[in-house]
């Protein structure tokens, strides 16, 4: 069937998404969008062909002419929108964060297992990325023993001016919070965060930040976070095991040997280094929905787990020392499955 789609918050990575699903995967297209500047959503409903700009996100929700959810607006927005569509029995794709706080993101949970179906997808997008399915292809298969130790780094070559301090890990880190569960197959027990010596080029920020994760198998991961690096955008990740190590691929499509050097690109930000990533996982999300099953990827039990990870850490940022995460039962609703 055709998958139509509205969309709640039309800036640059809701444009990104729109220009991903509009004749899409199984002809979704985009049929409304709302968004809090009401001139913006306007000229974006008009550069497509069946799109019609509605008021607010809760019309949206509600029109009839929608079949699924894209969450895409201000962070502080996602718990209001994705309950409602939740209430309204409606898939929603919501960007991360789910929410912004363990509260909101618990208040999501229980109304999805109040609703007995999986309605929700969050937006972290690294379980869709070529290079990390085959990292944890190599660890799942054994290639390197039992893994023992990751070493990780998330560098921006710049932040905007309202990036604040504790976006370092809400908004930063969060990814490898997902990731590092996804990658490892458990759970993140604690969190530590360090502050070594300040880049002149942070500002008020205290940037970069070393963050230490432990997993509930004894599993150790170092993270670092340096968000005016300067020199481009670049995601490292290495696991070392018992009989060996596996790392990600250095992204640059080709060295350049001259003058004495070699040199390779490397990407200006988070869409060229994750564009493919970008393109795999809506495809999967509208094919997957559209055909009637629950959204493929990342749950709200992995929004709502990150945002705990999250807070621990940022206690730890604020406080410092090492602070536990502790996590309820998961509910059945998100079960993994065994394989037969």
């Amino acid at each position: 069937m055709t998958l139509d789609i509205g969309v709640i918050g039309v800036g640059m990575i809701g444009q990104e998404h729109i220009r991903r699903l509009d004749g899409g995967p199984g002809g979704s297209r985009v049929v409304a969008v709302a968004d809090a500047d009401a001139e913006r959503a306007a000229t974006v409903a008009g550069q497509l062909p069946a799109a019609k700009a509605l008021s607010t996100g809760e019309e949206l929700i509600a029109s009839d002419a929608v079949d699924a959810v894209v969450v895409t607006s201000w962070g502080p927005t996602h718990e209001p929108y994705v309950l409602a569509a939740v209430a309204a029995g409606k898939p929603v794709f919501c960007e991360k964060p789910l929410a912004t706080s363990p509260e909101a993101c618990r208040r999501i949970l229980d109304a999805e297992v109040a609703a007995g179906r999986r309605l929700v997808q969050v937006g972290f997008n690294r379980r869709y990325d070529p290079a990390h399915r085959a990292l944890k292809q190599a660890v799942d298969g054994g290639a390197i023993g039992a893994p023992l130790l990751v070493h990780c780094a998330h560098r921006n070559a710049s932040v905007p001016p309202h990036y604040t301090r504790d976006m370092s890990i809400a908004d930063t880190a969060i990814h490898e919070i997902d990731e590092l569960r996804w990658l490892l197959g458990t759970e993140i027990v604690a969190a530590q965060v360090f502050t070594p010596r300040k880049s002149s080029r942070g500002g008020e920020l205290q940037d970069p930040l070393l963050v230490l994760f432990e997993m509930s198998d004894g599993v150790l991961v170092d993270v670092e976070v340096s968000v005016n690096i300067h020199y481009g955008y670049e995601i490292r990740c290495e696991v070392t095991g018992e009989t060996g190590s596996v790392q990600l691929a250095d992204p640059a499509p080709v060295h350049i040997r001259r003058e004495g050097a070699v040199a390779g690109l490397v990407p200006a930000d988070w869409r060229e280094r994750f564009t493919l990533s970008y393109d795999v996982e809506l495809r999967e999300w509208a094919a997957t929905v559209a055909a009637g099953g629950p959204p493929p990827g990342p749950s709200a039990w992995d929004g709502y787990v990150a945002q705990v990870v999250s807070d621990a850490a940022l206690r730890s940022l604020n406080d410092g020392g090492r602070v536990g995460v502790e996590l309820p039962p998961r509910p059945g609703l998100y079960a993994i499955p065994t394989a037969s």
